[in-house]
């Protein structure tokens, strides 16, 4: 039987339903809303992409959403300056810096400026340690993986007890997923295993997989050989192969792939999520469930 095609598009859409339910309910309430400044250095195509649709989604939400565009030539004193003005601004309980920067602008100083408790996208180390703790103490999990728990438990999963897979170890998506699935708690609970290029019997470990996590930026690394009949795979993967002209717009647009044979694999796996609309919806929806979070967090 054919696996269950994970809806990313659908999930995220839910979610960001109830987020928006939950927002008119508090500004009836109070006259509040959560507040979300996204700063946009320069003129990237895919950056303002990504930006243009994280303000609509916020402003859809009901928040009060701050744009701030700046050239690509602006100093890192004036970004670092821009960051600190609006880490002390109650109106704002998340700051998102679109990244990549260019290049004489130091990331990780802009990252480790921005205020923890409004660190929506997870990325400043202090996050990183709250979510290695886990609990209450993990405040903003990156988006990312976030979006990634959440597709897993909203298709019925079971988490607890499993054997998880993570392929790919980076700093977005593979060490977190990895240390969110194996805490102690609702949606964790699982025995993981870190695969990379470091290791020897890559198909092998693949295989025991329950929950396979893929990971790797590499367009079919998975083959179907690999999986294990009825494991839930999770295709991270977002590999740009080729171009195409459109049907429907007659616009040439990009062929993606992601790191999984879904083809092959959907034969064999119980779940399985698609590239494009499996886990890359849900990241926005989580970059809005997160800001919410601190909003509620400096509300109490």
């Amino acid at each position: 039987m054919p696996a269950l095609i994970i809806d990313g598009s659908a999930i995220s859409k839910s979610i960001l339903a109830e987020i928006k339910a939950e927002v008119a309910a508090i500004k009836a309430e109070k006259n509040e809303v959560p507040g979300l400044v996204t700063i946009l250095v320069g003129s990237n195509s895919a950056s303002v992409s990504y930006v243009t649709l994280k303000v609509k989604t916020a402003l859809d939400m009901g928040y009060k959403e701050v744009q701030e565009n700046l050239a690509a030539d602006v100093s890192e004193a004036d970004l670092l300056a821009m960051v600190d003005r609006y880490n002390k601004d109650p109106s704002i309980h998340g700051i998102l810096v679109q990244l990549p920067l260019p290049r004489h602008i130091d990331e990780k100083k802009v990252i480790y400026a921005i205020d923890p408790d409004k660190d929506v996208d997870g990325f400043h180390p202090v996050n990183i340690g709250r979510l290695l703790l886990g609990g209450d103490e993990a405040k903003f999990p990156p988006c990312t993986p976030a979006g990634i728990q959440e597709l897993i438990l909203r298709s019925g999963v079971r988490i607890s007890g499993a054997e998880v897979v993570v392929v790919g170890r980076s700093n977005i998506v593979g060490k977190p997923i990895a240390n969110m699935l194996l805490q102690k708690g609702p949606g964790a609970n699982a025995t993981v295993t870190v695969v990379h290029t470091g290791t020897v019997d890559l198909a092998g470990h693949c295989r025991r997989a329950d929950i396979l996590i893929v990971a790797a930026g590499v367009p079919g690394l998975v083959k179907p050989e690999w999986i294990k009949p009825g494991a839930c795979v999770i295709d991270v993967g977002v590999n740009r192969v080729g171009e195409k002209i459109s049907e429907k717009t007659g616009k040439t647009v990009a062929i993606l792939r992601g790191d999984v044979d879904f083809d092959a694999a959907k034969e064999i796996a119980g779940s399985i999520t698609p590239v494009p609309g499996g886990v890359g919806p849900m990241t926005i929806a989580m970059l809005m469930k997160n800001t919410l979070s601190s909003f509620k967090m400096h509300a109490s």
